[in-house]
């Protein structure tokens, strides 16, 4: 089933009690809010046509669709000066025509009653996008504490991400990433955790968590993989103690990248779809995932091994869960990534993250049936001196 795709908002775009009426979005041309202009045309045209028809002929009625139009289209005080002016306009051509078939009296009170109801309407469309939005910025706040803003420049990489959630209220799922600077290179972590719910991000919540502390104090990226895989088994434990049925696991890329380049970098791939590697002259996959999801690997006996793959010092690197790699288009064709990228000029993550988040949306045709994580790193040509902060 289709959802309609939304956006997460930074930080800086969240509403707060007071401003979310204001923030209903307008119907617009441009900066010019224009949603005024159907009730008020209509508006016009009753009261001309009415006054130009014969007097056998009344439609001063159809006048009570104008603020039911405004109700619909503008907000909850712009509905209430229709509604007066529709009543006033009503009985000034009253007065001014002095016809001989006046309008009747329940003609009258359907005008009455079409302006009054408009304004409840009006009144309560308004309290439900205020449920909405309050709604959206408490799901932004669970998804600011877990997926926490990654700095375009940390820990020796260029960064760049995006988080677009598929369900409009929820804007976050079980999809997780973070760029985590370490004493032993730049360590990195994507991953997707299986089913949705408070439960998934749970369990996202917990990898990334367990994801920050090894990583800045083990050298060994297996160390890392043997942490994250056992902070898995402990939450899928504590969570059947409190009742709830069936396991959780997680497809994962972890990276890591050497505090000086050396032409590779090592990667852990949980059961996800192969990262792509991306310079200006080729786009190649890095290995896919050969082993088991996170939560899983007792099933095969081993953790996933470490690879050591060639990674040039120009190149970017970019992870993404299945949101991208299962995006279908009307035809029920998936997206080809790699084709995206053939021939690409700028090859800076933020560039990457763009072209990609475009591809996706545009392949989909705006409409995701899944939350979708991207996320770019490529070695800093001239990182600035920082330290690192123990966590």
């Amino acid at each position: 089933m289709n959802r309609r795709l939304v956006r997460a908002r930074p930080r800086s775009e969240r509403a707060t009690e007071s401003d979310v009426p204001a923030l209903e979005p307008p119907i617009t041309v441009g900066r010019w809010n224009v949603s005024w202009i159907l009730p008020a045309l209509l508006l016009v045209a009753v009261v001309v046509v009415d006054w130009n028809a014969s007097e056998h002929l009344r439609i001063v009625t159809w006048i009570g669709l104008v603020p039911v139009f405004a109700a619909v289209t503008c907000g909850l005080w712009t509905t209430v000066g229709f509604g007066v002016a529709t009543l006033v306009m009503v009985g000034l051509l009253e007065w001014s025509l002095n016809h001989r078939y006046a309008i009747g009296l329940s003609d009258l009170l359907l005008v009455v009653t079409a302006c009054v109801l408009s304004v409840l309407a009006s009144g309560l469309r308004v309290r439900a996008y205020r449920q909405v939005r309050q709604l959206e910025d408490a799901a932004q706040a669970t998804r600011l504490a877990v997926l926490r803003p990654i700095p375009a420049r940390i820990g020796g990489v260029e960064t760049a991400n995006v988080y677009l959630a598929a369900e409009r209220a929820a804007k976050v799922g079980g999809d997780f990433f973070d760029v985590q600077p370490t004493p032993h290179g730049a360590r990195v972590l994507l991953g997707d955790v299986q089913g949705k719910g408070t439960s998934a991000v749970d369990a996202a919540a917990a990898l990334l968590s367990a994801f920050r502390e090894s990583a800045y104090y083990e050298a060994d990226l297996a160390v890392v993989a043997g942490r994250l895989e056992s902070r898995m088994r402990r939450q899928n434990h504590y969570v059947s103690l409190l009742g709830e049925r069936g396991e959780r696991f997680a497809t994962a890329v972890l990276v890591g990248l050497p505090v000086e380049d050396r032409g590779w970098l090592e990667m852990v791939n949980f059961g996800h779809a192969a990262p792509l590697a991306i310079t200006r002259e080729r786009v190649w996959e890095l290995p896919e995932g050969e082993g088991a999801p996170l939560g899983l690997t007792e099933l095969t006996g081993a953790l996933p091994p470490v690879r050591r793959v060639a990674f040039p010092a120009e190149a970017s690197l970019l992870l993404y869960t299945d949101g991208v790699s299962e995006a279908r288009d009307r035809r029920g064709r998936f997206l080809s990534v790699i084709d995206e990228f053939r021939g690409a000029s700028d090859t800076a993550p933020q560039a990457l993250v763009a072209r990609l988040e475009d591809a996706v949306l545009r392949h989909a045709g705006g409409r995701l049936t899944d939350d979708t994580a991207i996320l770019a790193v490529r070695r800093d040509p001239d990182p600035p001196p920082e330290g690192l902060a123990l966590e």
